[in-house]
């Protein structure tokens, strides 16, 4: 069975860091190219960065666009999301999803599987 699981998340103040990570299962992690989403309250599920199997194409949201960084370790499995300089605007759910055809972007359907997401709330 493939299993994604995140975690990471929390509640931290504007202007704070946070740092997520989702584990993979059951799958050849590094055949994977991988993405992170997020869904905020009365909103859609929006790309946030993805990056590609050997971690060298790795597209952001304008919105997340130096301030975010994606990374990978193949070795592990895990999907990394650094976020620092957080905005109230970054409150939601945030999901990891793997494509195993090596798409990179940001639509929601070309990817294979996802995980269960991870809350991460912003205050001010």
């Amino acid at each position: 069975q493939v299993q994604l699981v995140e975690s990471g998340g929390g509640l931290v103040q504007a202007g704070g860091s946070l740092r997520l990570s989702c584990a993979a299962s059951g799958l050849t992690f590094s055949i994977y190219a991988m993405g992170w989403f997020r869904q905020a309250p009365g909103k859609e599920r929006e790309f946030v960065a993805a990056i590609s199997r050997s971690g060298g194409h790795t597209p952001y949201a304008n919105s997340v666009k130096g301030r975010f960084t994606i990374s990978r370790d193949n070795a592990k499995s895990t999907v990394y999301l650094q976020m620092n300089s957080l905005k109230l605007e970054d409150t939601a759910v945030y999901y990891c999803a793997a494509d195993s055809g090596g798409y990179v972007g940001p639509e929601r359907n070309e990817y294979d599987y996802w995980g269960q997401g991870t809350q991460v709330t912003v205050s001010s």
